[in-house]
């Protein structure tokens, strides 16, 4: 039986100190189990295993005793195993000589998945090893009533928009497609307005040409050919919060009359002939950079200064995976309460980049939950992945993370060289994720 740890983490949080950063592991599985276990990395380093003094990983059989050893160097960490029965992985690849790598980097010892990072305090108290979420649908992020799950980045960035709420009406949310960027902007809802004000949530990329006036701000009968008196999306929003997705998308014009509603808490329909009072809030996002389009004259300067401000920036997936662990178990059980991630489902899906975020990494475990099914297993494993998860659809840009497969050896050396061999710049420098470049290497 695993042991009830409740009490022992809650010592281990408060113990944190305060101020300097704190280098460490956060256990991200324990036994299988997601966790959110920080463990800071004393200067004698710290020695994993069944007979360890840190007590962990004692009911893991896939352990052993003395398993590995992590020490903090200058550069990062050196992991050393200590001739294990079932081996030590660093970012995927199992260790033979002992390895420094750069933070943050993902251990892996029997069923247990750890996190090298550069300061454990911000985990300490964080929700994704709190905030389960119970049995509600595993795609949070369009399931208003599932109650989100919160890893250490998403918590600071909930924290800001909390703030945000109750300092004003506005908020800008950025982020990449698929980020969590309408959950963002549900809390800043709901910090700001009671359970009932309406919550109207716009795409504006997916409003046909021409009609987002009409759409957002209204039509009275006759104002055009079959015309009907219809509210537009301001005005359904009236009283709560008006969540604009993409609002980058929306054509000048609109965007001048958005302003316009804005300053003056009027809206005036298409067709109206007298403007209608409204008291809203406006949320707005975007994967794009405002001040870029600004820039290029693609966006109003004016209506960027009104709605501008306060900015919360979402990490992507590949920056939050301490929630990995608890949104997969999320997604399998959507599919059927008997099915289990294994570590190295976990493992895999936290080196890979994913584009398309939480949305993407939801489908694809979805389909490796059907491919284990089809097996007859209850166990999914890093191999009932698509081939093609969590990778880019696009070319290799600076942007947009490649198959490691599609760079040359002569391009690896010219990126380590131009960059003094620091791995993560120049993964980015090449279009890869630090891991597929540290993996790459270690097969040299």
């Amino acid at each position: 039986m695993q042991r009830d740890s409740t009490v022992d983490d809650d010592a281990e949080h408060s113990a944190l100190p305060h101020g300097r950063p704190v280098p460490g592991l956060l256990v991200l599985l324990e036994s299988g189990q997601p966790a959110a276990i920080p463990l800071p990395l004393p200067p004698q380093g710290l020695e994993l295993g069944r007979g360890a003094p840190s007590g962990r990983f004692e009911h893991d059989d896939q352990v052993s005793r003395a398993h590995a050893k992590v020490m903090l160097e200058q550069k990062g960490v050196r992991v050393t195993d200590l001739g294990s029965r079932n081996g030590t992985f660093v970012d995927g690849v199992r260790l033979g000589a002992p390895a420094l790598r750069e933070l943050p980097a993902l251990l892996r010892i029997g069923r247990n998945l750890l996190w090298a990072v550069p300061d454990v305090r911000p985990f300490a108290l964080h929700e994704s090893g709190r905030n389960r979420g119970g049995d509600h649908d595993a795609d949070q992020y369009t399931d208003k009533d599932a109650r989100p799950v919160l890893g250490g980045a998403l918590s600071r960035a909930f924290g800001e928009i909390a703030l945000a709420a109750k300092a004003g009406d506005t908020l800008l949310i950025t982020g990449e497609s698929g980020s969590g960027k309408e959950l963002a902007a549900r809390a800043f809802h709901a910090a700001g307005r009671s359970g009932t004000a309406p919550f109207v949530a716009v795409n504006c990329a997916a409003i046909p040409e021409g009609l987002a006036e009409r759409l957002l701000f209204g039509a009275k009968r006759g104002a055009y050919s079959g015309a009907v008196d219809a509210d537009g999306y301001v005005q359904q929003a009236h009283g709560g919060t008006l969540f604009l997705d993409e609002v980058a998308e929306l054509d000048a014009q609109v965007q001048a009359k958005l302003l316009r509603v804005l300053e003056s808490r009027q809206v005036l329909a298409l067709g109206a002939t007298r403007a209608q009072e409204v008291e809203i809030r406006i949320c707005a996002a975007s994967h794009k950079r405002l001040r870029d389009e600004v820039a290029a004259g693609s966006f109003r300067a004016d209506l960027y200064y009104r709605i501008g401000r306060p900015e919360v920036a979402i990490a992507p997936l590949r920056e939050r995976i301490d929630e990995i662990p608890w949104l997969a178990q999320r997604a399998l059980r959507a599919v059927s309460p008997e099915l289990v991630a294994s570590a190295g489902l976990i493992e895999r899906c936290a080196l890979l980049p994913w584009p398309g975020n939480v949305r993407e990494l939801l489908r694809e475990l979805r389909g490796a939950a059907v491919a284990a099914q089809a097996q007859g297993s209850a166990l999914v494993q890093a191999e009932h992945l698509s081939a093609d998860a969590g990778i880019s659809l696009a070319p290799a840009s600076e942007h947009a993370p490649v198959r490691e497969q599609d760079v040359d050896d002569e391009a690896v050396e010219r990126a380590l060289a131009e960059h003094d061999g620091n791995v993560t710049a120049a993964a980015r420098a090449l279009g890869l994720h630090r891991n597929q470049l540290r993996r790459r290497l270690s097969k040299r």
